[in-house]
């Protein structure tokens, strides 16, 4: 921290400020002071590369191959995933993983290659190691994906955990996406990202840097095929991006390049190879398929930073119910929390919380309450008095409790990465069922001190269980908001058997999806923020985590209406949707932008209501497949180059194509279109892809295409389910999937088949099912049928 971190802390907590940057100043001296004391320089460090190979031990599903400074195990497992660790690492214990490491492949076998190397040869990739411990992966017709060079560890001389890098190479027409969602973009530049779970920084800090979820994943597209590669260390570290260049120095081809540093943690990693959508199926089944978020959580979801008593969430539930807004959700911020007792709301403010909340589920509104995963250092609170007994929270290297700075001053934190320590941590969720609240959000789960600026309020020296291993903060910290979620979801599962949980968090890492989503924290108010939404969220769904939002204008100044309509009209059409209010974002409910801006959001709003079907679809699509909504234009066709290149629009499912107004002043827009017939859903235009076309972008809308064929499920003019069907192209047929809204309980929902074609002059749509063709099963609305088509 430095004085200008100082300073923004002051402003930050108002008139008690100075108290509290004395706080925080006093936290990092401690912090660094124990650093220093338990974390010694390193000092004299040794370089090892592994050398040449001596021998091989085939195995299941493939083997080790033993070099003279090192040994490499590779595993293919049955869900087509190929795993190699370095030093006898192996594929657990892992944060990552669903469970139980997959069962080998008992098909691929370890076996000679050439020049001395050996390869495990698997149904979708082949894995070649040299004799001096390269790896390259290939597809099954023999092309390289990628080539990893030799790896090189330094050991400190007096011992400790060794740092090392992985320098690798693609082909030179590869695009990376992935690490976790940057706002740089889906696709990420050339560049060095950190691998460092960040807080909340100072206000318009939009950078390619920082982040609240890193994840050492890369999903790489090229050519030749895609593939997905997942280190599984959750040490910092950094990666450095370059794309490669075609024809580059005297004709020839530059490669792409990833340079990975990690401070330490094992040398492993898992590839996956195939389409985009095999790649992620394969994903999700080492990782663990997304949760399911409850009906109610796929609408509209208000956060009130400023909702200070019960009367101001009354107001903003009534100010949208007599405006004829779709509200499905009020998320209260910390703020309606007792300032000195975690779990305890404030009686003062919200004396009659539950009746409201019971008031306001009537109404279709559930309440979605803050935690924070820190207990202020009060002796005298239930809370850490019980977590004091029971040795639940995090100590120094020393064996004294880590206090950090939290917005009701010192806290201290539970070591979620023990068992028994989530158990009673998600055990505590029974007072916000008490309270009436339908789910959680974590803020601050990185974690992270509340006045620190991203910087982590815990010293990299502290002690934690890691499942009984025991370790220090350098390896638990960007797991740490993953093991808050999973006691979290696990908590409230156990108490409310019978209702999904909904669990939103800050942060995470790999493997977040099986306890819910994420939001992109807090951005800044202006149109470069509004891009970085659209990249997160994209970038999440790429890494697994199909369900992530962005608030609506961020957290901070006041927006303009117009930004403030685009940015409604692009987070209407994103997994979730929150909007944001309070005194740090200015006026933000619709009618503070007066009578023209509200007829529009209006119309937003009732819109993202009408496509509730749908969404409800796309979830549990996405738990089954692991596919997120949100898919980048290539996600049918990763060899169109053009596509690659598209960041600006986004397919929603495989029916619809999202082509979201990102720049100031704009009222038309180009939008790059795949493949097939496309159809504006306003107009009915039919527009014919692969192409670019112009399309009208008035500030009341921005351009959604329905795909020629599609059948998407919508809520009719009555509430009630209906098919939206578009009119396929004349000689092919179309089709969707459905999926009927169960409730948001447990219940396995069915999956409806459809087929649209035409028939004569007009178009059929059947329901096929093992038992063969029948009638739908809602009414049918077809549409695009004046087949009028645009001139190119």
């Amino acid at each position: 921290m430095d004085g200008r971190d100082l300073v923004r802390s002051m402003k930050t907590v108002g008139s008690a400020g100075v108290a509290q940057g004395l706080r925080t100043v006093r936290a990092a001296w401690r912090r660094r002071r124990a650093d220093a004391a338990a974390l010694p320089p390193r000092g004299a460090e040794r370089a090892r590369v592994p050398g040449a190979v001596r021998e091989v031990e085939p195995g299941p599903g493939g083997g080790v191959v033993r070099f003279g400074r090192s040994e490499l195990r590779v595993l293919v497992a049955v869900n087509g995933a190929v795993f190699w660790g370095w030093d006898g690492a192996g594929p657990e214990p892992s944060y990552a993983l669903a469970g139980r490491c997959p069962e080998p492949d008992p098909r691929a076998v370890l076996e000679p290659d050439k020049d001395g190397g050996w390869r495990v040869v698997a149904e979708r990739a082949t894995v070649a190691v040299s004799r001096h411990g390269a790896v390259e992966v290939r597809t099954p017709g023999g092309v390289v994906l990628r080539h990893d060079l030799p790896p090189r560890w330094w050991e400190p001389a007096g011992g400790g955990p060794a740092r090392w890098t992985q320098r690798s190479r693609v082909a030179a027409d590869a695009r990376f996406f992935g690490l976790g969602g940057r706002s740089t973009g889906p696709r990420l530049r050339d560049g060095t990202y950190r691998l460092w779970n960040s807080g909340p920084g100072p206000a318009g800090a939009v950078g390619g840097d920082a982040a609240p979820v890193t994840m050492p994943v890369q999903m790489v597209v090229a050519d030749a095929g895609t593939h997905l590669l997942f280190h599984d260390t959750s040490w910092d570290g950094t990666v450095a991006l370059r794309e490669g260049e075609e024809g580059a120095g005297s004709g020839h081809d530059r490669p792409g390049c990833s340079v990975l540093r990690m401070d330490g943690g094992p040398l492993r990693c898992w590839v996956m190879v195939g389409t985009p959508a095999r790649v992620l199926l394969s994903w999700a089944s080492l990782t663990g398929a997304p949760a399911l978020p409850p009906t109610w959580a796929l609408g509209h979801h208000h956060a009130g930073s400023g909702l200070g008593d019960e009367q101001d969430v009354r107001r903003v539930v009534a100010g949208h119910q007599e405006r004829d807004l779709p509200l499905d959700a009020v998320h209260l911020g910390v703020g309606h929390a007792d300032a000195r007792r975690v779990f305890t709301v404030d009686e003062e403010r919200f004396p009659k919380l539950p009746v409201l909340a019971e008031e306001l589920r009537r109404e279709g509104v559930r309440l979605v309450s803050a935690v924070e995963p820190q207990v202020v250092a009060a002796p005298g609170d239930a809370v850490y008095d019980e977590g004091t007994r029971g040795d639940v929270f995090v100590r120094d290297a020393a064996g004294a409790v880590v206090r950090g700075v939290g917005r009701a001053g010192e806290v201290v934190f539970p070591d979620v990465t023990h068992a028994r320590v989530r158990e009673w941590w998600g055990g505590l969720y029974e007072e916000r069922l008490g309270q009436g609240f339908a789910g959680v959000w974590h803020d601050l789960d990185e974690p992270t001190s509340f006045a620190a600026f991203g910087e982590s309020t815990l010293p990299r020296s502290a002690r934690h269980a890691l499942e009984g291993r025991g370790g220090d903060h350098r390896e638990a910290h960007n797991v740490y908001a993953l093991c808050v979620a999973r006691a979290g979801y696990e908590g409230l599962r156990a108490l409310s058997p019978d209702e999904r949980p909904f669990v939103l968090s800050r942060s995470g890492w790999a493997g977040l999806q099986r306890y819910g989503g994420t939001w992109s924290g807090e951005g800044a108010a202006d149109w470069a923020g509004l891009r970085a939404a659209l990249a997160r969220v994209m970038g999440l769904g790429l890494c697994g985590v199909p369900y992530s939002g962005a608030d609506v204008g961020g957290s901070e100044m006041t927006l303009s209406p117009e930004l403030y309509l685009r940015w409604l009209q692009l987070a209407a059409h994103l997994p979730l949707f929150r909007t944001h209010a309070g005194p740090r974002a200015g006026g933000r409910e619709p009618w503070e932008f007066g009578a023209e801006v509200l007829g529009h959001a209006r119309v937003v709003l009732v819109g993202r209501r009408r496509l509730l079907p749908y969404f409800v679809t796309l979830a549990h699509l996405a738990r089954r497949t692991g596919a997120p909504y949100v898919r980048p234009l290539w996600w049918q066709a990763p060899e169109d180059r053009a596509l690659r290149d598209c960041e600006d629009a986004f397919l929603l499912g495989d029916c619809l194509l999202v082509a979201p107004v990102l720049r100031p002043g704009a009222d038309r827009r180009a939008v790059r279109l795949p493949r097939g017939r496309w159809y504006d859903v306003v107009t009915e235009r039919a527009y014919e892809g692969p192409a670019q076309v112009l399309v009208d972008a008035p500030v009341d809308r921005i351009p959604v295409f329905a795909r020629a064929g599609a059948v998407v499920p919508v809520r009719g003019e009555g509430g009630a389910p209906e098919l939206e069907v578009w009119a396929p192209a004349r000689g092919r047929t179309g089709g969707g999937l459905v999926v009927a809204d169960a409730g948001d309980g447990w219940v396995e929902a069915e999956i409806e088949r459809y087929v649209s074609r035409w028939e004569g002059r007009r178009v059929v749509v059947e329901r096929s099912g093992e038992d063969g063709v029948s009638e739908p099963s809602c009414p049918v609305r077809v549409r695009g049928l004046a087949e009028r088509s645009a001139q190119m």
